[in-house]
């Protein structure tokens, strides 16, 4: 019988918050069931393994920075929507470095498509619209700014920017502004 109180639910947010603490990649069965204070066999009714596992903690900081995401989007458009894209997405990165390295796990094409990865992509191309972009350019904007915003915040949380002036933060806030030049002046093919 399973430990009463125990959900696949449950263990999800336990594993994000251990995500948080320790490291994605440090993640596993094992150290869950030592969070609970329970055998690794007590998981497994709700958690098929490690790699299950992550999985879950993925779908979850999908959502959640879906959801973030898009709490910050409303009512917004042109540079102000880039602006509060990029930050919530930096901000949850600072706040959840676990969850957003998992937020980063290859799934597989069903599990993409069912989860809320397809949100962000939605959000992204709906800022673009606002740029007048569409078909390949959209595209390659999405990228643009997918690889702008994690190559800068994996720089900045592993410390990349912590010994130079001028302050991280001003950068953070030029690239942005660099980014809606760009995305109104977007070269052709």
């Amino acid at each position: 019988m399973a430990r009463a109180g125990l959900t696949t639910e449950r263990l999800t947010r336990a594993g994000a918050e251990l995500a948080d603490e320790v490291g994605f990649d440090q993640v596993t069965v094992s150290e869950l069931a030592r969070r609970f204070d329970v055998k690794v066999a007590s998981l497994y009714s709700h958690v098929k393994s490690s790699p299950d596992l992550k999985t879950n903690i993925a779908l979850l900081a999908l959502e959640e920075l879906a959801d973030r995401v898009a709490a910050a989007l409303a009512g917004r458009a042109g540079k102000d929507a880039l602006a509060a894209f990029a930050d919530a997405y930096r901000d949850y990165a600072r706040e959840h470095p676990g969850r957003y390295a998992a937020a980063r796990l290859p799934l597989d094409h069903e599990t993409a498509a069912a989860s809320a990865g397809v949100r962000h992509a939605q959000m992204t191309r709906a800022i673009l619209r606002g740029y007048d972009l569409d078909g390949d350019d959209q595209t390659h904007a999405v990228r643009l700014l997918g690889s702008v915003f994690h190559g800068y915040v994996s720089l900045e949380s592993s410390g990349g920017f912590s010994h130079s002036a001028p302050a991280s933060e001003e950068t953070w806030t030029r690239i942005v502004d660099a980014l809606d030049a760009l995305l109104r002046n977007w070269p052709a093919a």
